[in-house]
């Protein structure tokens, strides 16, 4: 599951609750999706036969229409935010690694307390998607060894970009930063930029302000053939579809 592709329609509850150690409890049909992190404590989930196990390292979200056993293995406190959304693919269990749980409380209490007093609504969202945005991502994502490479991206997109210039942002050798970019964003530093240039180059057709051949340009593509196949490739459409389709108009 990419938390990225969430969409939240609709935030039922933001509550913390407290289970002693031992306790073990059925959910059954659960009514809605649900995030759960740890403050302390651990919790093991049961579901289709596999564990799946909350604590201060790991949240989890847990799938509308499903049942599970919940045993409390330890005691503790756990913010649960039961919600609605779209994009929610999985059928089970998902674990996500936290990587700093203090500032996913810090969001949450703040949730809370917006949650209890009206017309709030788009604050709250905006809460929840911050905490979906720094599970994602990961709290430590500054000290990371590979962001300032993800920075150089950011900004240079457009350009022409090889390993060696993104290890040397990082001080890594080229094949060590190779290897480590994989591991964590499962795909290569090239296809990371391929899919930045997409993105960007969907922005400025459904602006419908330049030509293609500008776009394709701008978004560092060598010319403007490799730019269409690429665009087929990662959408499904030509660029001149794809622009007729998402075209914005002046209001």
């Amino acid at each position: 599951m990419d938390l990225n592709d969430i969409i939240i329609t609709d935030i039922l509850d933001v509550v913390t609750i407290f289970s002693p150690k031992g306790r073990v409890e059925k959910m059954n049909n659960r009514k809605c999706s649900g995030l759960s992190f740890t403050a302390d404590g651990q919790i093991t989930y049961i579901h289709k036969g596999k564990s799946f196990i909350s604590d201060r390292d790991h949240a989890v979200i847990l799938p509308k229409g499903q049942s599970y056993t919940i045993h409390r293995n330890k005691e503790g406190k756990f913010p649960v935010i039961n919600f609605e959304g779209e994009n929610l693919i999985s059928d089970t269990i998902t674990v996500l690694p936290v990587k700093n749980v203090e500032s996913l409380i810090k969001e949450f209490e703040q949730m809370k307390k917006l949650f209890l007093l009206k017309n709030n609504r788009l604050a709250v969202m905006s809460i929840f998607y911050n905490i979906l945005n720094i599970i994602a991502r990961g709290e430590n994502f500054a000290s990371s060894p590979l962001a300032a490479a993800i920075n150089y991206l950011e900004n240079n997109y457009c350009r022409d970009i090889t390993n060696a210039i993104l290890a040397q942002q990082c001080k890594l050798s080229e094949e060590y930063f190779r290897k480590m970019f994989k591991k964590i964003y499962t795909i290569s530093p090239k296809q990371y930029v391929i899919n930045m240039r997409i993105n960007k180059s969907k922005q400025m057709l459904a602006e419908g302000i330049l030509k293609i051949n500008a776009i394709a340009e701008q978004c560092g593509f060598s010319n403007p053939y490799h730019f269409c196949r690429f665009f087929k490739q990662k959408t499904g459409l030509t660029p001149s579809e794809y622009m007729k389709r998402n075209k914005t108009y002046k209001i």
